[in-house]
């Protein structure tokens, strides 16, 4: 007897076999993507708290229940807060502070993070494990050995203990970035380094023309988080800078608030302003940041 073939019931049906697994797929997907808008609302939180704060006046802002929607949009906030304070010099004092010290950090990290990686000498895993010790050393503990160092230097009030620690991998916090770029550093196959060798090429220019091409990820993840750091630093400015048309714009936010009153508006108004620059740096570069923290840490 001759078999006949049995139709399948989904093909009898006129339903495509794989219709009935791509509902599954696409509840998940919704799913996820609700859960990932839940997880998101704390976060975004603080930023709508400041944006709409800023459009109001101070009565309006600390009512109760909360008013979300300001009534009427006190837009002046934003041009009376950035002309009552110089914050256009507040702004250039900052930008050469963070250019001076990123150029300083990717430069020398980068370097010491070579070594670790593709240089080969004796105790290099020893100093290694001693660089990475120094994480455990709490900032407070060299706070004032380090102000007297610079005093006695006759640097304050300028930008010398801000910038200059970058061009020594970074001083303290280049510690994390050093052991990021080594990660990355290792990724890289070594036999374009033992190609370029054979070639007659010395260890600087397998530096500069094979690993630092192939490393951009890695080099702007360091570059985001040391200009970041910087733009938001108050304690260093605080400490150094004396001078009003030496302050930073950490500084100049703080000049809104005294003893004996607050201007929430203007101190809201400002705040949106200055951390706009970093919103934006962020979602221009968040490609590579993303594919230069995923990626660091997998050989080959």
């Amino acid at each position: 007897m001759t078999a006949v073939a049995t139709p399948d019931k989904t093909a009898r049906r006129g339903v495509a076999p794989t219709q009935g697994l791509r509902r599954p797929r696409r509840y998940g997907r919704i799913l996820l993507y609700v859960a990932l808008l839940a997880g998101s609302i704390p976060t975004l939180l603080p930023f709508v708290w400041l944006v709409r704060s800023a459009l109001m006046q101070d009565a309006q802002m600390f009512v109760s229940p909360p008013q979300w929607l300001p009534s009427p949009f006190q837009w002046s906030n934003f041009s009376e807060a950035l002309t009552t304070q110089p914050f256009g010099r507040y702004f250039l004092n900052t930008l050469v502070i963070a250019v001076i010290s990123v150029l300083g950090t990717v430069l020398t990290c980068s370097v010491a993070a070579f070594s670790f990686s593709r240089l080969r000498w004796r105790g290099r895993n020893v100093v290694f494990a001693l660089l990475l010790s120094g994480v455990m050393l709490p900032y407070a503990v060299t706070l004032i050995p380090t102000f007297v160092m610079w005093q006695q230097l006759d640097a304050i009030d300028t930008i010398a203990p801000l910038t200059v620690p970058s061009w020594f991998a970074g001083a303290g916090g280049g510690v994390f970035n050093i052991f990021l770029l080594r990660q990355f550093f290792l990724t890289i196959p070594f036999e374009l380094d033992e190609a370029a060798y054979i070639d007659g090429a010395s260890p600087w220019r397998v530096f500069w023309t094979i690993v630092m091409p192939l490393s951009k990820p890695a080099i702007i993840v360091v570059t985001i988080f040391t200009f970041i750091g910087t733009w938001n630093d108050f304690l260093g400015p605080l400490l150094y800078l004396q001078s009003e048309e030496n302050y930073t714009l950490s500084l100049g936010l703080a000049s809104f608030q005294s003893m004996y009153l607050t201007q929430w508006g203007y101190l809201m108004a400002a705040s949106a302003a200055v951390i706009a620059p970093i919103i934006a740096l962020f979602f221009f570069l968040q490609r590579y940041f993303i594919e230069g923290v995923t990626l660091t840490g997998i050989k080959n």
